[in-house]
Formats: C-alpha cells, structure tokens, sequence
C-alpha cells in the first residue's frame, strides 16, 4: 500500500464517521427542540451541528487523529486477498527497486469514493455558480429605487419573484414590481424583514452554510441542518420585525406573507446566496409565531443548551470513532516458535507465526550457505573487503573494512550485496529454490530483495528452513554448513546448551514508532537440537535495535525454557 492509498482509505472511513455523526448531531437537536422549542428559531445550534460534521470529517482524516480515540484499534486489510504477507516499505537509502503490490478491494473502494466525492463537490460548485449567475441575470434587468446610503441598494424587477436579499459581498434588496400592489404597511414590513437579514448578517451564516454544505455534500444531515438554520432565520427575522408592534401590525405582516404565495412563482435560484420567497410547508409555523408569540421564551435557554449537547456530541464523535490500523502493517505482531529440529514437532507456538515479512538480516544465513558453497567465502575472516564509497552505510560500523565475522555480527548489508552480486541472479534464485526459502521472490533486486522488499518468509517457513540447516539437509557443501554455524555461534547458555543465531531488524518508512525484530537460529545439548524463531512487529525502542533487543530477551528465558523441553526433565 503506498501513501496515497492509505490517505485514501482514511477519506473513506472519514466519510463513514461524518455520516454517523450526522445521525448523533440530528438526533440530539430534534430531542431538545421537543422540549424547548425555543430552539428552532436559534441560528448557532443549527450552524454549529454543520460544523461539528465538517470538523468531525476533517480530523478523522488526519493520522494524528488516532490520539484522540477511546475504542480499540481495529486493524483494515489493505492488502490483497491472495496475500498474507506484512509489508514493510523499504527505506530510501540504498534501495533501489520495489515490488508494486496490486490494490485490494479496499482501495480500489477508497479510489471509487474519492472520484465519486470530486464528482458531488464539483456538481454542488457548479449548483451554486449557476445560482449566482441566474441572480446576476436578475440584477443587470433591475431598476435601481432611491435608497438610503447606510442601507443595501434597491434594485426593482419585473419578475415573478419574491423580494430577497442578495449578497453577502454586495448586499442587495431585490425586490418584484408586483409589490407595488400590495397594501403600504404590508409592503414595508416584508422589506424590514429582509433588511433585518442583513442587520443580523444572516447573508454571512447562508455563505459560510454553502461552503460547509459542499465539503459534507454526502451527509443528508448537512441538508436537514441547512433547512433548519434557514428556518430559524426566518423565524428571528419575524420577531425582531414584529418586536413590540401592535397586534394589527402582527395581523398585517401574516397577510404579508400570505400574499406573497399568490405572486412569487419562484423562490432564490437552487443554492444561491440569497434570501427570498415564503414556503409553503413553513408558513404555518411562521403564522403561528406571529399569532403566539410565546415561542420566544426561554431563547437564552435554549441556545446554550444546544450548544453545550452539540460540544458533548463532538467530543464522543471523536472518542467513539474506533482507529484504524492498516492490514499490511497490523500494530502489533508477536511470535515464538520452537521445534524438534529431528521429528519436526511443534514445541511451542504462541502468536501468529504464519505471517510473512521481510527477512532483513536473518536472509544472511543463507547468503552466508551460498557463499561459502560457491567459495566466494573462504573462512571465517577470508575474504576481507574493504568499504568502498557508495556502499550501504546505514551504520557506522558499516564504513570499515568487513570479513565474514564481522559482516554477521554487524549485519553489513553492503558485504552480502557483495556476495549475491559475485553470485549473481541467476545462481541466487537457483538457491532460494533449492532452500525453498520463503516466498522466493527475488523481483525485487538480487542485492536488496530480502530488505522490506519482494522476498518474503514467516516464522514457520523460516523454522523448517533452520531445521534443514541443523540436519544439513540442503544441497550445499559440508565446509559451508561448518562455516555457518561457526559465525552463528553465541556463548554456551548457563545449562550447557550450545545456540547459533541471526538477528534482524526493519522498520517502516514514514513511522518512527514501530520496528520489526527477529531472533532465529537452533540450540544443541547432548545430540538433541531445537530450532527456533522470534518475531515481533511493535513500538520501537527509541535506545536499542529490536533485532538486538529481541535476542537479548529471548537468551534470558531460552535455558528455561530448554530445561523444561529436555527429555531428562
């Protein structure tokens, strides 16, 4: 999986926690307004609720947003479903070739949703310029109407329209030559209505809405929540309008909007930004504030409890939305595995130990067969090479000179590049065949394929392998078995037990945390031999290499262990 591929799975996921915030921050806002139905003529409950979505969408698709979870990681498979292997990117110094893995059915769904996503934003941008357009059709056929000069200018059109207020750059009144026939005190509330939209900056809220409409078009709650806010601003228009007017007034202003039914055939154009027209499945509601003005009690109430449930929901959106973790890369990995290096039996298994990944240096004991097969390598300190500039030098112990002891103690990339290279590709596969090492994949360059590249081997393949090597049950030369074990071989352990092993560690590119180790190799006491594999995949120690490390730990428990595996116990 490549970084545009993940960046595009979290979109995905991102998209799915914003649609079920959206049923949390709906369902919140219709239970208060059923008990304070003051609320619904409130702007920032409305406006907020749109907001909290666009928020929750934004920070879910950050990496960083992993910290702010409470659920459990669950881990996504990205890779494919033929594939059971971790894949560790390979690091930029020194390698030169990668194996392209084919997408799985997540990604391929990532890509369609994010080409489905540009699709919508796209339709609701051209909505919305279509919208502006039709009004700025409107306002070049306009007649401009003396006005105020601290008021919007007033701008008549012979149109079936209902008076609206266009802006918000460049607020406008635009207002139907048919308003002329309506009573005087009708026609100048229904303009106080609109220029109370532009006094309460509503043009501003309408802008901000479309902006957040369009980066949530996928939400329905974003479209209900829109309605809602437009609602609520209709309604604070309507009491700020009849504030302390008298009740002929109020009647007066119901007819108002009662009448303009009769002459608007059309509301503002789909998505434009402007307010205008009177809606059917609304005028009720608004007719009944005019005639009961009681609604408006407890307002202050109301908004803070909005706000203050919208604050809760937002922070459980976040705590509540589990992380993710991508399947070719899982967060944790841990096997021990330990076999009867004779029979074969399965001593101790404890995780997951059919899980391939790269072999990184613990690849050097069959480097090291082949090479001491192939006389490349002589003995233990023969040949000696020296480091030349433009070889590997990851570590500093890499820039000296380097003979077969010290390249497997140190694990010098650059000397067994040396090797495969004197081989060459043809006689390394023929190797890698012959071992049965793995997935035998060398694709990935005969030099660094078995560096977080296309070799790939598990636990288990590289148990029976090792059990191949302590039998000397593989097509090389006894000189090259002797020599092997001989570089491997570490101290005796306390209870007489003679181990040879090979470390590695890997870590993925762009994630300082975690780190992969492994520990392999056999232990030998009184003719009887046990094989064994190590492997963790976890947080890296910031001190200490997890190849390293994991051998130390492992070497601290194995004579324990051992003594309770021994026939004699």
């Amino acid at each position: 999986m490549n970084l545009l591929d993940a960046a595009l799975v979290r979109f995905l996921f991102a998209s799915i926690g914003c649609l079920a915030a959206g049923v949390a921050v709906w369902g919140v806002l219709v239970l208060l307004r059923r008990y304070l139905p003051a609320l619904a003529m409130q702007r920032s409950p409305w406006m907020l609720g749109q907001v909290v979505l666009a928020t929750t969408f934004i920070i879910l698709m950050l990496p960083q947003a992993q910290q702010l979870h409470m659920l459990p990681v669950f881990d996504v498979d990205l890779s494919p479903a033929t594939a059971g292997v971790v894949a560790l990117p390979a690091r930029a110094a020194g390698v030169t070739s990668a194996l392209a893995e084919p997408r799985s059915w997540l990604s391929w769904s990532a890509w369609a949703w994010a080409l489905a996503y540009t699709g919508g934003l796209l339709w609701m941008l051209a909505r919305l310029l279509h919208g502006q357009r039709a009004l700025a059709r409107l306002l070049r056929v306009g007649a401009h109407l003396p006005a105020d000069a601290a008021l919007p200018p007033i701008i008549e059109v012979d149109a079936p329209i209902s008076p609206m207020l266009v802006g918000p750059f460049q607020p406008r009144l635009l207002l139907p030559l048919a308003l002329r026939i309506m009573d005087p005190l009708q026609r100048d509330l229904i303009v106080a209505h609109e220029l109370t939209h532009w006094r309460r900056g509503d043009l501003w809220w309408l802008a901000a809405c479309a902006l957040l409409q369009a980066v949530c078009w996928f939400n329905p709650a974003m479209r209900v929540l829109r309605a809602r806010l437009v609602w609520a601003q209709e309604l604070g228009c309507d009491r700020d309008v009849l504030r302390g007017r008298p009740q002929v007034q109020r009647k007066a202003y119901a007819a108002a909007l009662v009448a303009q039914l009769r002459f608007q055939h059309g509301a503002a154009p789909a998505n434009a930004l402007a307010f205008g027209g009177v809606a059917p499945d609304t005028l009720t509601a608004r007719v009944a504030l005019i005639r009961s003005p009681g609604l408006t009690h407890h307002a202050g109430r109301a908004r803070c409890a909005g706000l203050g449930a919208l604050a809760l929901v937002f922070g459980a959106n976040l705590a509540l939305q589990p992380a993710l973790a991508w399947g070719d890369a899982p967060e944790t990995l841990d096997c021990t595995l330990m076999l009867d290096a004779a029979t074969g039996a399965v001593l101790v298994e404890e995780g997951r130990c059919d899980v391939r990944t790269t072999p990184v240096s613990i690849f050097n004991i069959a480097v090291s067969l082949m090479g001491f097969d192939a006389g490349i390598l002589q003995d233990a300190h023969t040949p000696a090479l020296p480091f030349k500039d433009g070889y590997v030098d990851w570590q500093p112990s890499w820039r000296a000179a380097t003979d077969p002891t010290s390249w497997i103690r140190n694990s010098t990339v650059w000397y067994a590049q040396q090797v495969t290279s004197r081989l060459g590709e043809r006689r390394v596969q023929d190797y890698v065949d012959r071992f049965d090492y793995g997935n035998q994949d060398l694709t990935g360059g005969v030099d660094i394929a078995w560096i977080a590249s296309s070799l790939q081997v598990s636990p288990r393949e590289q148990a029976a392998f090792l059990r191949k090597v302590a039998n000397r049950d593989l097509p090389v030369s006894a000189h090259a078995f002797d020599m092997t074990a001989q570089l491997l071989r570490l101290p005796t352990s306390a209870n007489g037990w003679q181990v040879c092993g090979k470390t590695g560690t890997a870590s993925g590119d762009g994630d300082a945390g975690r780190a992969l180790g492994w520990f392999v190799g056999w232990a030998t006491k009184d003719g009887r031999t046990v094989v064994f594999a190590r492997q963790t995949l976890g947080p890296r120690d910031p001190d200490r290499a997890a190849g390293p490390l994991l051998k130390e730990r492992f070497l601290r428990t194995l004579p324990g262990r051992l003594a309770t595996l021994s026939p004699s116990t």
